[in-house]
């Protein structure tokens, strides 16, 4: 049998953040990193399948190529369903990439509609008259305003989007959602007669996005955040089950690596700081300066790691981040980062660590890549959207990953996430 629902998500953290809901409502979900050569030949043990990109901020033509052979292969393994995924802050810009992609792969599937909603109440994202709310402040007013590649601006999703596509954006509003699945499908109905091709849904509570789920059942494609997910499995039968969130037991070394930015992932390295845990911190201008920073922070890991975990982290105030920018500019500013926090990876892996939580959606792409990971089977979640996962190492080890979005996660997130996986996977 082939997978019921085909996942395209725009870069890896967001990856794992819609395949953790999809577990946590019982489905069993395999993400693989970038689109596998050839066809889906082997029917997978899995109900869906995640496959994450780094496309969210490449430029709109590779993001476009890219889905499309995510897409390519998703039809081929069998998906009688595709999810694109992106960012539920919505992350883009005028020239994309969530609207050139959405109208790409609207067109490869032959259909005239589908919905956007970045829709996530559990992390605080909700849409209401089609804003875009972080919390208790509009998306224009949230730290999102300062990302130092997608900066957000307006909150109104309907004008976003509709900056970014050909086809015309429409709205479906709260009055509408709250009223069930029929009343969206003749919203729906009404939209598509009037040369809608994609509406904005409004969502502020889980039951609108279950609401929501149920009422997008046999469209050949829905985009969203990662919150719509929690009311697609239903659509097949499947019904929450610890099973479906089953990894082996963990063992090894501990580390964490931070690339994030965002206010959520300085506060959790400040509170790792403040409990006195071990810590390296990597400074773009020392890298940029010629400095083996990678070689001091794996010296470092030598002497820590067995009182660990250990943080190696290069996050920033946004104050700083544009001081290190108007220095070496940002797209090589955070290359640098990335790079060298991915030899990180690299070393402490080879020196023993098989439990690494990832900050930052560039840095688990870029540390993802590094260990050659291809894929991963999703485990329990250990806050919302964000889930611990499991892959195999050469020689036999399991290396268990989270790759945690620089927006998600409590102030403890670095501690509390592997006091988790000891009480729920040993």
């Amino acid at each position: 049998m082939g997978i019921r629902l085909g996942c395209i998500a725009d870069d890896f953290t967001g990856a794992t953040d819609l395949a953790n809901n999809l577990v946590r409502a019982g489905m069993r979900v395999v993400q693989l990193i970038d689109v596998p050569p050839g066809g889906a030949e082997e029917p997978l043990d899995a109900d869906a399948v995640v496959i994450a990109l780094k496309s969210r901020t490449v430029p709109a033509a590779d993001a476009v190529e890219a889905s499309l052979r995510a897409l390519a292969w998703l039809r081929s393994a069998g998906a009688e369903q595709i999810y694109f995924k992106y960012c539920s802050t919505f992350d883009s810009t005028p020239a994309g990439n969530i609207g050139p992609v959405t109208e790409a792969l609207m067109d490869a599937l032959g259909t005239d509609f589908t919905i956007a909603t970045p829709a996530f109440p559990d992390n605080g994202r909700t849409v209401f008259k089609g804003y875009l709310f972080v919390g208790d402040v509009l998306l224009s007013e949230s730290g999102m305003r300062h990302h130092p590649l997608t900066p957000m601006t307006d909150p109104n999703l309907v004008s976003v989007l509709g900056a970014q596509t050909t086809r015309a954006v429409g709205l479906i509003d709260h009055t509408v959602v709250g009223r069930g699945a029929e009343a969206v499908r003749a919203r729906t109905d009404e939209l598509r007669e009037q040369g809608t091709g994609i509406a904005v849904a409004d969502a502020v509570s889980n039951e609108d996005l279950v609401r929501l789920g149920a009422a997008v059942r046999g469209l050949p494609l829905v985009t969203a955040g990662s919150g719509l997910a929690i009311g697609l499995p239903a659509n097949w039968g499947f019904t929450p089950t610890p099973a479906a969130a089953q990894l082996p037991p963990p063992g090894g070394h501990r580390a964490v690596i931070s690339g994030s930015v965002s206010t959520a992932t300085n506060r959790q390295v400040l509170e790792f700081l403040r409990a006195g845990r071990p810590a390296f911190s990597v400074d773009p201008l020392r890298i940029a300066a010629g400095e083996d920073v990678s070689g001091q922070a794996l010296a470092f890991a030598e002497s820590h790691l067995s009182d660990g975990p250990v943080l190696f982290y290069s996050t920033e105030t946004p104050e700083a981040v544009r001081t290190v920018q108007s220095k070496l500019g940002a797209t090589e500013a955070g290359e640098l980062v990335e790079r060298t926090l991915a030899r990180v990876a690299q070393g402490l892996v080879e020196r023993g660590v098989r439990q690494l939580v990832v900050a930052g959606g560039e840095t688990s792409g870029a540390v993802v890549r590094a260990l050659g990971i291809t894929g991963l089977r999703i485990g329990p979640q250990i806050d919302p959207g964000v889930p611990w996962c499991a892959t195999p190492l050469p020689g036999g080890d399991t290396l268990h990953i989270t790759l945690k979005s620089g927006n998600f996660g409590g102030p403890a997130f670095f501690t509390d996430s592997f006091a988790l996986l000891d009480r729920e996977v040993s």
